[in-house]
């Protein structure tokens, strides 16, 4: 015992007298103090007393569509972490090709007893999807919150980041450059966000480079998959375009995108500028560093928390969207407009 008070001390930071009060629950330890002594005896693998653990609030359920792409384990960890300091216990549930559906990750989720749902970029997204399931789900007492994509059908809290105006940052960045042939690149079209994607970008061309919105449509929009596969396929078609420089709708397809460029011969970005969209952990450190559209999710995170935990707590948030600003990273994938685009 003594042993393992002089671990538990040296590892805090404290005297062992200190820890045996934390410990014994007694009074006249600070607050800050005794969080660093229960710290300790969690990072050195001791059971913490019976009365000093923290009784579980209940657990919270989380959707999202795949881990594959980066930006969805990184949103992931920032709910995680922020239900865990409520007290709550994030059940993570991921849907797989030819896995488990959202419908029925929810019912799981339900039979479980959680005391909540957030979604992220689930059928909520999809403008073409039945979204009497959320209505259902309301009606059962289980309150949830819908991150990326929204849908005035449904009467809940969403959490969005603004995809207009991540869309005129990418497209003003580049024009000041002086590129005037600017494709995008991006998922199906019956997404919400991709649609206002769509908007932003073909807004901010017209303004700036004075396009018809048609040509726009049509020349300068390429839609695929959000893989690396998917802007690999979309790029190839924009640089067919003469296009000088590709918008993509996530870090994915942009890293697909610079892979067709150097396939064809080209260098990003010297021959063809690439932006991507999200800021995914370890993006800063690929060939070129990407410049990219930062999508604010410690923010959404956190936001999405804090209004299931207010729909939980019967106080519930307003049931409309709330909206957060992206902000353009500037690294190393965009330059200056070359005078010709060389095609070998």
């Amino acid at each position: 015992m003594t042993t393992r008070l002089a671990d538990i001390a040296a590892q805090a930071g404290v005297s062992e007298a200190t820890v045996s009060r934390v410990l014994n629950g007694k009074p006249g330890v600070a607050a800050t103090t005794r969080q660093s002594v229960l710290a300790a005896l969690d990072v050195l693998g001791y059971e913490r007393p019976v009365r000093l653990r923290q009784r579980s609030e209940g657990l919270v359920g989380l959707i999202t569509p795949e881990l594959e792409n980066p930006i969805f384990p990184a949103l992931a960890q920032v709910i995680g972490q922020a239900l865990t300091r409520q007290g709550y216990t994030p059940v993570l549930a991921t849907q797989t090709p030819g896995g488990s559906t959202e419908d029925e990750l929810t019912e799981m989720l339900v039979d479980r007893g959680v005391a909540g749902i957030i979604y992220v970029s689930g059928l909520h997204a999809d403008t073409t999807a039945d979204m009497q399931r959320y209505e259902r789900l309301r009606a059962q007492g289980v309150p949830y919150v819908l991150v990326d994509g929204f849908s005035p059908k449904v009467q809940a809290p969403f959490i969005s980041p603004d995809d207009r105006a991540a869309m005129s940052l990418a497209v003003t960045h580049l024009v000041s450059l002086g590129h005037t042939r600017i494709g995008l690149a991006l998922g199906p079209k019956r997404f919400v966000p991709v649609q206002r994607k769509i908007e932003g970008f073909v807004r901010a061309v017209q303004d700036q480079l004075g396009l018809a919105a048609q040509t726009v449509e049509t020349e300068l929009i390429q839609h695929s998959l959000y893989t690396l596969e998917g802007g690999q396929a979309a790029a190839s078609a924009l640089i067919d375009r003469n296009c000088t420089a590709v918008v993509c709708a996530s870090d994915m397809m942009a890293l697909g995108a610079i892979r067709t460029a150097r396939q064809r011969g080209l260098e990003v970005p010297r021959d063809v500028s690439v932006v991507g969209f999200d800021d995914s952990p370890l993006i800063a450190f690929t060939d070129p560093p990407l410049t990219t559209i930062r999508k604010p999710v410690p923010a959404m995170g956190q936001a999405a928390v804090r209004t299931l935990l207010e729909e939980i707590g019967g106080t519930p948030a307003p049931h409309s969207e709330f909206v957060f600003m992206p902000e353009l990273v500037v690294r190393g994938s965009t330059a200056s407009a070359p005078h010709v685009l060389r095609t070998s």
